[in-house]
């Protein structure tokens, strides 16, 4: 694309967009903090995820305030289902931060921004355009993809070389009077039509401006490592105390959840074998091999938990995927 196609490229996108957007909730704000939750959510999470939990998360923190008043397993307890839960310590350290700092009031220029805990480029970006129409460049993946396209770029996206160039030319293609659209149009293009594998390249508003001949080859990606495969053995111990869990340590993935206490193979290798549980966590296949077993002695991190606290009580959701289908198998 020439330079000077730049800002009908832009233009094209707007109108696009402004006829055919999808309709989400964080679309019908321009709440900073709604929109801060909106973009935390999103990251990593599919958008049907996000949709089903972002309006009752909004009604029970619908402020910074909210957040940073609710303990630490109240906010990872309210964030399950929604994985990678350092996005929600994140979330609530920021919302600490605005109210300490900033009398509870969203700040609105980059620079404070930026200081809040857990915001980087991209989620700057979003706040500035989304928030308050500020002509910030943002990119994601969906952007990535389209912007290797249209330009016939075979530099792979997650380089630095890659992300390096992609956010020069965001900052130069975003729209000055409606990087509220533009942004969310770019990245529902690669949602929607400019998507891997086959793109529906006869219904692309911006087709004229694309330089790529072979779509479906681009982008490149830098080859990734394959999923290293784990196991581990834990234990069951339901007792008239309640169930018996092993919060994590501070420096753990899932620091302050709990999780089914977890043993040795030659420790429960005389146990009843209860099931097998195959996941996947980041570069892990994971497959826990869960054994019935008493503990007379629990560790220093391991605590029973009464039934009626363990819906409240944070943990991962392989964990609350068991326990709650052998609690339901002892009440029948």
């Amino acid at each position: 694309m020439k330079v000077e196609h730049y800002k009908a490229f832009s233009q094209a996108l707007v109108d696009w967009f402004l006829a055919n957007g999808r309709d989400y909730p964080w679309r019908r704000t321009t709440n900073p903090w709604a929109i801060l939750v909106s973009e935390i959510m999103l990251q990593q999470t599919t958008i049907p995820t996000v949709l089903a939990r972002y309006e009752a998360w909004m009604n029970q923190f619908p402020t910074p305030a909210h957040l940073a008043e609710a303990d630490e397993e109240t906010a990872l307890r309210s964030w399950e289902g929604l994985g990678y839960y350092r996005r929600v310590r994140s979330l609530r350290a920021a919302a600490i931060a605005i109210c300490e700092k900033h009398a509870g009031v969203f700040p609105c220029d980059e620079t404070t921004i930026r200081t809040l805990p857990g915001i980087g480029d991209y989620t700057t970006g979003a706040l500035l355009s989304f928030a308050y129409n500020h002509p910030a460049p943002l990119v994601d993946a969906n952007v990535s993809r389209v912007f290797a396209r249209v330009f016939n770029d075979a530099t792979p996206i997650d380089s630095p070389a890659g992300r390096r160039k992609h956010w020069e030319l965001a900052a130069k293609l975003v729209h000055p009077t409606n990087p509220r659209a533009y942004n969310s149009a770019i990245m529902e293009l690669g949602q929607t039509l400019c998507t891997t594998g086959g793109p529906t390249c006869l219904l692309c508003p911006v087709r004229e401006f694309c330089t790529t001949t072979e779509p479906e080859k681009l982008p490149v990606k830098l080859l990734k490592k394959e999923a290293s495969a784990i196991e581990h053995w834990d234990i069951w111990h339901l007792s008239p105390q309640g169930l018996l869990m092993e919060k994590q340590p501070d420096g753990k993935r899932h620091e302050g959840m709990y999780r089914l206490p977890r043993r040795e193979q030659n420790e429960v290798s005389k146990l009843p074998h209860m099931c097998d549980q195959k996941y996947s966590v980041t570069r892990y296949k994971v497959t826990r091999h869960l054994h019935r077993g008493n503990v007379a002695s629990p560790k220093n991190n391991e605590r029973f938990i009464p039934l009626s606290e363990l819906h409240s009580t944070p943990m991962a959701s392989p964990d609350r995927k068991l326990v709650k289908r052998f609690l339901d198998d002892s009440e029948q």
